[in-house]
């Protein structure tokens, strides 16, 4: 007689309610589960779809009581057209190219990072990370993860972006860039190049991480256009007043659904 083999069943955990990075006067909570084992890379998978996110070898989504502002958004690569704006900044930064490469830290990575949250971030707690906690989350990866090196005709790195590789896209993690080229709106450049590996890769979607309407330095995601929101359970594509205002709230006690089928 055949057994089936046994399987660890999967556990999730609620963290405990901290200020939220986004909105000032809320607190946030997630749900947590580890990515580890031989089916890690298929967990992601699933929990990317069900609007999770990674960090090291952690999945997380928000369960914020009474709030739903964070909102799962990715691209539709092969039905994405740039706007006017967008096509201003592919030409303005024709001559940066991206390089993928294994997920090891740098030093000339870290000194990058570092000037990127002085900058942009330096109420944050990512502004106190040392090199080792650098390290650990570019490093710390159950899964296939590069990071997307960024260079000027210099050979001077000015973006990076590290990356993970799912079975329908790509999910942008975590980027950064030079605080000092901040004109040239190298956050949109890096989605855009992601948008052109993704359809070099065959693979349908980029994942952009959390859109939060009421955030203004989450307000970029929503350019691109048409773009998808898990919204009641479902993907689908944000409209123009959604952009805008952000979508209807759905009656739900959560922030997003948790299941990951």
């Amino acid at each position: 007689m055949l057994q089936k083999p046994f399987r660890r069943p999967q556990f999730f955990y609620t963290t405990a309610p901290l200020p939220c990075p986004y909105l000032e006067g809320r607190l946030e909570r997630k749900l947590v589960t580890e990515l580890s084992g031989a089916d890690a890379e298929a967990l992601h998978d699933r929990l990317s779809r069900a609007g999770f996110r990674r960090s090291h070898n952690i999945a997380y989504a928000p369960v914020c009581p009474g709030c739903q502002a964070c909102i799962p958004i990715r691209l539709n690569v092969r039905a994405f057209s740039p706007n006017r704006t967008q096509r201003r900044i592919a030409a303005a930064n024709v001559a940066v190219e991206g390089f993928e490469v294994p997920p090891r830290a740098t030093t000339e990575q870290f000194a990058l990072f570092q000037r990127y949250q002085a900058a942009r971030h330096a109420e944050g707690d990512m502004a106190a990370m040392g090199f080792y906690d650098f390290r650990a989350m570019v490093e710390d990866t159950p899964i296939e993860t590069s990071v997307i090196e960024f260079r000027d005709p210099d050979d001077a790195l000015v973006a990076a972006c590290l990356t993970d590789r799912l079975s329908d896209g790509l999910s942008a993690v975590y980027s950064f860039f030079d605080p000092k080229h901040a004109r040239r709106s190298l956050g949109t450049f890096m989605v855009l190049w992601l948008v052109r590996r993704a359809l070099a890769l065959g693979l349908p979607h980029v994942y952009l991480g959390y859109w939060v309407p009421e955030s203004r330095k989450m307000a970029y995601k929503a350019a691109f256009r048409p773009v998808e929101i898990l919204w009641g359970g479902q993907w689908r594509v944000l409209t123009g007043a959604e952009a805008a205002t952000g979508p209807v709230p759905v009656s739900t006690g959560l922030a997003q659904p948790i299941t990951a089928g």
